[in-house]
């Protein structure tokens, strides 16, 4: 691959937080992220909340010094396990950049970060129509959620306030 680089939290330097912006948009717009840009008041303020809250962390992909991919991840905490979590909140690479390994270079940045955190497990959503992501992801190791295959699998529900 040519020179991908993969930055963390790169909230300082204005010039990359539009991209992390301008990613996210790339990926909202498309069918598999809800198929419409981002509002004014998120482009206008993610960065901000981004950098507030140390218990997210945002990896920017890089190919050839420009803006290919994103993931976005989210500290929880496992009860079960009495330690930390990291959830995937969004992961996206922009068209033309897929099928490069940018995607798996990002997890892998995660997953360093999530095991010098003392992380327990990587956890994420995925739509059940997107079936490529769910072939990266299963490639990685992800599966479906489930405690006893009697109970089912679990399942992403959502309560908009």
């Amino acid at each position: 691959m040519q020179n991908l680089e993969i930055l963390k939290n790169p909230y300082g330097n204005p010039e990359l937080a539009t991209s992390v912006v301008d990613v996210l948009n790339s990926y909202a717009e498309d069918p598999m992220g809800g198929g419409e840009s981002l509002c004014a008041f998120t482009r206008d303020h993610l960065v901000e909340q981004l950098s507030s809250r140390n218990w997210v962390v945002t990896f920017l992909a890089m190919l050839d010094d420009k803006p290919v991919g994103l993931l976005i991840a989210m500290e929880g905490f496992s009860t079960f396990q009495a330690r930390p979590l990291m959830n995937i909140h969004d992961v996206a690479v922009v068209p033309g950049n897929r099928g490069k390994g940018i995607g798996k270079a990002l997890f892998a940045a995660l997953e360093e970060e999530s095991i010098r955190r003392g992380c327990c497990k990587l956890t994420l959503e995925v739509l059940s129509g997107n079936e490529r992501a769910m072939r990266v992801y299963a490639s990685l190791g992800f599966k479906p959620y489930e405690l006893d295959p009697k109970a089912g699998t679990a399942q992403f529900w959502e309560k908009k306030l």
